[in-house]
């Protein structure tokens, strides 16, 4: 897996390319424990590039997701290709977060 970090304005933006495992999650962990951590926090993981995704990774999105709203902040996926989005529907996922079809439409959703 290859992990891309940039801040447009005052969004964190992660990419994933490749699988989001077990054996690739903790570097990804630490950064959104790092950003999410942060009042007012506005994040974004771009999940065009990633080929898979496991329990272990849903888990890390699903803390960021909760620290990011603890601390008042927002956090939001885009770009799923369908075989990763069936995981996110399969464990009903696909409702507790908010999920867009491309990183254009997610950072418009942020000044909405």
């Amino acid at each position: 897996m290859e992990m891309t970090t940039r801040l447009h304005g005052d969004v964190n933006i992660l990419e994933l390319i490749g699988r989001f495992d077990t054996n690739t999650v903790p570097p990804v962990a630490a950064w959104l424990d790092q950003v999410t951590s942060t009042p007012g926090a506005r994040v974004l993981v771009n999940l065009t590039h990633t080929t898979f995704v496991d329990s272990t990774a849903l888990a890390t999105l699903v803390q960021a997701m909760k620290r990011c709203q603890q601390y008042k902040g927002t956090l939001l996926l885009c770009g799923m290709r369908r075989p990763v989005y069936m995981i996110f529907e399969l464990t009903r996922l696909d409702k507790a977060f908010s999920i867009y079809p491309d990183e254009e439409q997610a950072m418009q959703a942020f000044t909405n």
